[in-house]
């Protein structure tokens, strides 16, 4: 697919992978719709999308409502005439042993990461099956292979989510010009992160080796060009997914020791549902964590910089003047 003058439309756009494959897509001059549920947020990549050559516009949407997602289906038809590529990247968490979080903070995470993915491709899909023709990208994980001690609703949803993705692409092989396509990064470096409920009453800190989200914009883009029905991004997906499928128990057990001793290990901190049901107060627009020391932006934690866990600078200046010609912001409409 040629990307130029293509329309994109991104859900969970405002931050991190969503945010970084908005400007994948700008630079090859596709037309954007930004959906995601702070607007802010949106209005700033929008103005940065702009300025790398491509068009754009912000949709104030809540994945979690299907007349959201049928009202940006709408929207982006409205101001471009078609949609080519559709990207179902929003997504939550929530960390904690299973009992301890609570039973609306698991259910919120389904209705998140695999609910909203439904109530996305559904709409989208009724649009495509129409005309014959689109790309459905779905950003999932590791975790969709490789379950995660505490975080089973996460685990839940991320299984549930590989698994809409190949029921869907399935479905839609009666269309030969329709593709259903599933990405599977590692942990990759984005503010979500910091964000994800915490129940283990202790301030966790991501760390180890962790993927760029302009790493998976890239793959996104390649995606959109020649649609593949699985991408695992970087070894240490293939890796895990072999090694999951291989010895399941071992790495379960694994992985629990290790998670385990990081909470034991960490310093105490507050019990916090993080952006569930609601959008932060802040979003960095970078990643949570990289090598070099800097100055935190306004708004974020404030700790002191350590090894383990360094200030990362922010690599994507904020759009000076969101409202400048050229740069269009649609507030939610509600389309049931």
């Amino acid at each position: 697919m040629n990307l130029d003058g293509a329309t994109v439309v991104i859900v969970g756009a405002s931050s991190g992978i969503g945010r970084a494959t908005a400007h994948a897509f700008a630079r090859e001059g596709a037309n954007l719709v930004l959906a995601a549920r702070r607007l802010d947020l949106l209005e700033q990549a929008v103005e940065e999308c702009r300025k790398l050559g491509g068009d754009a516009l912000a949709v104030e949407a809540d994945v979690t409502d299907p007349g959201d997602m049928r009202g940006l289906v709408d929207t982006a038809l409205d101001a471009f005439g078609e949609i080519d590529v559709w990207i179902n990247n929003a997504g939550v968490g929530a960390v904690g042993w299973f009992e301890q979080v609570p039973l609306a903070t698991h259910r919120r995470v389904l209705e998140v990461d695999l609910l909203g993915a439904l109530n996305a491709s559904h709409a989208v899909l009724r649009h495509f099956t129409q005309v014959g023709k689109g790309v459905l990208i779905n950003t999932c994980s590791i975790g969709s292979w490789v379950a995660n001690p505490m975080a089973a609703a996460y685990t839940a949803s991320k299984f549930g989510l590989h698994g809409l993705t190949e029921s869907l692409r399935i479905d839609m092989k009666r269309y030969p010009g329709i593709h259903v396509c599933g990405i599977y990064p590692a942990v990759v470096d984005t503010p979500g992160l910091r964000h994800f409920a915490n129940y283990t009453g202790r301030a966790l800190n991501p760390s180890g080796p962790m993927q760029e989200p302009e790493r998976i914009a890239a793959e996104m883009v390649r995606l959109a060009k020649h649609p593949r029905a699985r991408l695992a991004v970087g070894l240490s997906a293939s890796l895990g997914r072999l090694a999951y499928g291989l010895a399941p128990d071992l790495v379960g057990s694994t992985l629990a020791a290790t998670m385990g001793g990081a909470v034991n290990r960490a310093e105490p901190g507050e019990r916090t549902p993080g952006n569930l049901f609601g959008p932060p107060a802040t979003g960095w627009a970078c990643g949570a964590a990289a090598s070099g020391p800097a100055a935190p932006p306004p708004g974020w934690p404030r700790r002191a910089p350590s090894a383990a866990w360094p200030w990362r600078p922010c690599r994507w200046a904020p759009g000076t003047d969101p409202t400048a010609p050229g740069t269009r912001v649609i507030v939610k409409s509600r389309v049931h």
